[in-house]
């Protein structure tokens, strides 16, 4: 089974699993729009590879194995959405996309959004570069950098050198 669909499977799982308790096949049947059949496989498979625990009739339960990475599968969902909304991207578009990049993208460029969005989200204004980013996004004209502001980053990308 691929990392993506693993990853997509124990994540849903554990959404269902904080809601209901024990998972039924139908559950999951019922919120992919799929064949019951289909998951009963899907969860033969997941079972095999030390995810979920599956009693015939009975339920899934997520292993430790499969909790851990559906909680770092909503970790960095979250923080892609959050990354992609800071740049000006539609909410919707924003998850949508986060489901799909949460499953490839480097480690260390994870890392690095993570630290992205927690440095914003603890910046008590709004960067002065997110707000033309922002007003760029939404009228298409690249706005003038604030001359206040222009001698203050120059003085501070001559200190990095």
């Amino acid at each position: 089974m691929k990392d993506k669909t693993i990853e997509d499977y124990v994540e849903l799982l554990y959404d269902l699993e904080k809601e209901k308790g024990k998972v039924h096949t139908n559950d999951v049947a019922n919120s992919l729009s799929i064949n019951p059949a289909s998951v009963t496989e899907i969860f033969q498979k997941l079972s095999k590879e030390g995810y979920i625990h599956y009693e015939k009739y009975i339920g899934v339960t997520l292993t430790s194995k499969g909790k851990k990475i559906a909680i770092e599968t909503q970790e960095k969902h979250e923080k892609i959405t959050e990354f992609l909304i800071l740049l000006g991207v539609n909410k919707k578009i924003a998850q949508e996309d986060a489901c799909e990049m949460e499953h490839f993208l480097h480690p260390s460029t994870m890392d690095i959004i993570i630290k992205f969005v927690e440095i914003v989200k603890n910046c008590n204004y709004t960067p002065f570069w997110l707000e033309r980013l922002k007003e760029y996004v939404k009228t298409g004209n690249v706005p003038d950098c604030p001359p206040e502001l222009y001698d203050a980053c120059l003085k501070y990308a001559d200190r990095k050198k």
